[in-house]
């Protein structure tokens, strides 16, 4: 189509630069079709991605080749009005190409002055347009628009886009009322230009209207539109109108398997994704490009699928990507999730072009793999650094217990000026909390009140949990009684209510949970449901975390991985372990903390032959193991059918050699453990003394334990002193070594332990039962009075007592620790706290439902035989977990077999 010259008057046409108006687009009222009222709220001025940005469909330049514009002889002609200097169209045309392509906008402005003098050219104007806005001046492009007496779709639909992509999307709904109210009929291009404004705000409401609009004017066998909408559908979590979508396109593009792959992943639909994946290859012969292998290798990470991302990674080199930025810094978060240190160095090694993410993904790799040293040389290799780079370098630290090294990160940040973010800050607070250093967390609580944080929510939150880990109770209930209770008062909420879960104070953490939900003010998000099932399963209160479990399920919350793995969590603790399984079966998605989830569960219930079993099926899946994993897995060689020290002492070799995982104190713990529970003592012995690196009091610690459970106490004494010289403070120590004595009766021996204890100042951490009945927790010490029905639980405890003692039951003064006569020691035997615990249960409780008692520390002998005979005389099954796992009494038996 040959370019028609306008004969109007030209300087009226177009404004100067430097007269550009400065007051954003006004409105004009709409056609009745939008509606307006929509468009007012408060733009979310956040960067949203689709899948069909990447065609840049929307773009200037795109748009202004659109018009298929050819050169005909008035092109080529040229003007003077005044008989000066000629100036050719084609030149115009070529400077602004110039101009946008090396980002120069004086040469833009220069043009924009000359072609003021010229007669309105309404392509040369689009020109402008599409040169100003390539230069990101949208302002100087609007201003040429406004000038455009006769202003097309490319003029409109080019700064439609242009507002939408510069987070200016109100000012792109406003221009494309106007255009529709000038009567301009919009084209695909501008359709796709005003679904972008609705993805970014993610508008449904309006997006649902112009999706009205498309089909009215029949664009919508447009793949280009077709895939805007799907993306933003997909945006706005409408994932059964992108596949209705996707299945009534008549064809099809790379970008649109693009849009629907991704929309599925979004809800966790893994198995979804890779079956689409499947069909775009055996359906529309297409192989995909980055885009799609990136997004896949993302949900094989987050799905810890392997094998799967091993198949995305082997159809990359076949496509050639491999060396894809995109798709190279892509495995290698894959391979962090899911492969080894080793796949991930090689990968780095041969890439061709390294960006900022690529070094940054390193150093959270290294970090992931627990390798802090290489982690720290990748950033001092890094040719430049963000504040991302420094951002993974501190979180890291803070993974890797590093308290100390990430403050002095921290601190350096500050010097050289880095821009310190929310994500910096939380992640200081939460390495000052690893440190529970009460001065220093007081210090970095000075310097973010300083510098003006301090009312930010997320950071306000992040303070008192520090406050709460470092032991500042006092301060954190200051902060929570100053918080405003709004509806930014979640999250403080949330925090203090882990912040009394985790000082012991577990009734004011339910009590704060019911008054919150009861006046509205807590929204249990999904962070929030996390936070509150651990509390549940951490108190043993499994009403409540069934309540959570049905807010999650209706509000949709169970696809989010984190709220799902608490659930599970939840349910085994508290006594449940048939409804984890279920849930974990039901699960859209696993990661590795799904399974380790699942394996502790089947530990705490003791059942180390159910726990291989799940191993067996991580191995054939292809799950990738971490160092928790391997510490699950060890320790249920303890509490298997028969002994398989075997196999354990195979597996603990195949860390290193097969899943290049360098085993910690942890490990070496937790197999000491297993050969001290089947007897082998002196081998356990023998192992720690040949350890690659000096073993921390943990590793004697679980000897000593065994030689508790043994009553060696030969070897107990030898351990006792080494551990004693390693922790001469941790009274938890002394209160091991005199077990060991006075279970073997050697009461002096314990005697002199504890005097040696009082000496030095030491405290034991009290033994704590409690019962929960009716939604209250209701806690029991040694002997303790202060419950309001004491009378009647002291009576019902003399006569279960007496029902007992007329059973069989004797009681087993060897667990008393004190040198007293034998009627007193039955007298501190009589009054346990699991003792009372169990008797106000059954006084509470419906006949022939159980007892659940919960214990902060190791159920004691006698209490376990005592509980043994109340199952008998009783007839009812009492359920208990202390800090070894849990015991099921019933008609006279434990679950644990009377070997814990």
């Amino acid at each position: 189509m040959a370019a028609v010259l306008s004969s109007s008057p030209p300087h009226h046409l177009f404004f100067h630069f430097s007269s550009m108006p400065k007051t954003p687009l006004q409105p004009t009222s709409p056609p009745p079709f939008l509606s307006l009222s929509l468009f007012k709220r408060k733009p979310y001025y956040q960067l949203h991605f689709s899948a069909y940005s990447a065609q840049s469909l929307s773009s200037p330049q795109f748009l202004f080749a659109s018009e298929s514009y050819t050169h005909s002889s008035s092109s080529s002609s040229s003007y003077s009005p005044n008989g000066g200097e000629k100036f050719s169209i084609d030149g115009l045309f070529d400077l602004l190409r110039l101009s946008a392509r090396y980002g120069d906008s004086q040469l833009a402005k220069a043009v924009h002055s000359r072609i003021l003098k010229l007669e309105e050219h309404t392509y040369l104007g689009n020109a402008l347009i599409a040169a100003y806005l390539k230069l990101g001046l949208v302002s100087d492009a609007y201003s040429v628009l406004v000038g455009l007496s006769c202003p097309n779709v490319v003029s409109y639909t080019a700064l439609i886009s242009g507002f939408s992509k510069s987070s200016r999307e109100d000012e792109a709904v406003e221009l494309f009322f106007r255009m529709r109210e000038s009567g301009i009929e919009p084209n695909e291009y501008s359709f796709v230009a005003i679904l972008t404004a609705c993805i970014r705000r993610l508008e449904l409401q309006l997006g649902l209207q112009v999706h009205a609009m498309v089909t009215k004017v029949g664009h919508l066998n447009s793949v280009f539109v077709s895939n805007a909408l799907m993306g933003m559908y997909g945006k706005c979590g409408c994932l059964d109108f992108v596949l209705k979508l996707f299945g009534e396109m008549p064809h099809r593009d790379t970008t649109s398997w693009n849009t629907v792959i991704s929309s599925v992943l979004k809800e966790c639909m893994h198995d979804k994704a890779f079956k689409l994946f499947g069909d775009m290859k055996g359906n529309d012969g297409l192989t995909g490009d980055n885009f799609t292998l990136s997004i896949l290798l993302t949900a094989c990470s987050d799905s810890a699928s392997f094998m799967k991302g091993q198949e995305v990674h082997a159809h990359a080199i076949k496509m050639g990507l491999e060396a894809n930025l995109s798709v190279s810094n892509a495995l290698i978060g894959f391979y962090t999730e899911c492969g080894s240190v080793k796949d991930v160095a090689a990968l780095f090694e041969m890439m061709p072009i390294r960006d900022i993410i690529t070094w940054t993904e390193m150093i959270t790799a290294y970090m992931d793999f627990g390798l802090v040293e290489l982690a720290e040389e990748i950033f001092d290799e890094m040719p430049e650094r963000n504040y991302f780079s420094y951002n993974a370098l501190l979180a890291g630290l803070c993974r890797n217990g590093k308290g100390t090294r990430a403050l002095e990160l921290f601190v350096s940040m500050v010097k050289d000026g880095v821009q310190l973010t929310e994500f910096t800050l939380t992640s200081v607070l939460n390495g000052c909390g690893l440190l529970m250093d009460c001065k220093t967390s007081e210090q970095i609580h000075g310097f973010i009140l300083k510098i003006g944080f301090g009312s930010n929510a997320c950071i306000e939150a992040a303070l008192l949990d520090m406050c709460t880990r470092c032991g500042r109770m006092a301060d954190a209930k200051k902060m929570f009684s100053r918080w405003p209770f709004d509806e930014d008062s979640s999250m403080i909420r949330t925090s203090m209510i882990c912040g009394y879960a985790r000082n012991g104070q577990p009734d004011e953490a339910i009590s704060l949970f019911n008054i919150s939900q009861s006046e509205g003010t807590m929204v249990v998000d999904e962070i929030a449901s996390t936070s509150v099932l651990g509390l549940c399963g951490s108190v043993g209160c499994q009403d409540m975390g069934k309540q959570i479990h049905c807010y999650a399920l209706k509000s949709g919350f169970l696809s989010d991985l984190r709220v799902g793995n608490a659930i599970v969590s939840m349910y085994y603790k508290c006594w449940n372990m048939d409804d984890a399984i279920k849930i974990f079966n039901n699960m859209p998605s696993h990661d590795t903390v799904s399974w380790n989830g699942l394996l502790a569960g089947y530990l705490l219930h003791r059942q180390g032959d159910e726990a291989l079993a799940i191993w067996s099926k991580m191995k054939k899946i292809g799950i990738k193991p971490d160092k928790v994993t391997f510490v699950l897995i060890i320790s249920a060689y303890r509490t298997t059918s028969s002994n398989l020290v075997d196999d354990c002492r195979i597996l603990f070799l195949s860390m290193k050699n097969i899943y290049e995982i360098e085993p910690t104190s942890e490990h070496y713990a937790s197999f000491v453990g297993v050969l001290g529970y089947w007897g082998l003592l002196e081998e356990a012995e023998e192992m720690i003394s040949k350890m690659p690196f000096e073993p921390k009091a943990s590793v004697w610690r679980a000897l000593l334990d065994s030689c508790r459970i043994h009553l060696n106490t030969t070897i107990g004494r030898r351990v006792a002193k080494r551990i004693l010289a390693m922790e001469p403070n941790d009274p938890s120590t002394y209160i091991l070594v005199s077990n060991l004595y006075s279970a073997s009766g050697r009461w002096h021996w314990s005697e002199l332990v504890r005097e040696d204890m009082r000496e030095r100042g030491f405290q034991k951490h009290p033994g704590r039962s409690w019962i929960i009945c009716q939604n209250k927790i209701h806690s029991f010490y040694a002997r303790d009075k202060s419950h309001p029905q004491v009378k009647d639980i002291y009576s019902g405890l003399e006569i279960l007592i007496l029902e007992c003692l007329k059973a069989g039951y004797v009681p087993d003064t060897s667990f008393v620790l004190h040198e007293v006569e034998e009627h007193q020691k039955k007298d501190f035997l009589f009054y346990h706290s699991a003792k009372l615990a169990a008797t106000y249960g059954l006084l509470m409780t419906r006949p022939g439902k159980p007892i659940r008692i919960m214990k902060n520390i190791i159920l004691c002998g006698d209490c376990h035989t005592f509980l043994k005979y109340v199952s008998i005389i009783t007839k009812r099954e009492i359920l208990l977990r202390d800090s070894s796992g849990f015991h099921c009494f019933s008609r006279g038996h434990c679950s644990c077999k009377d070997y814990w």
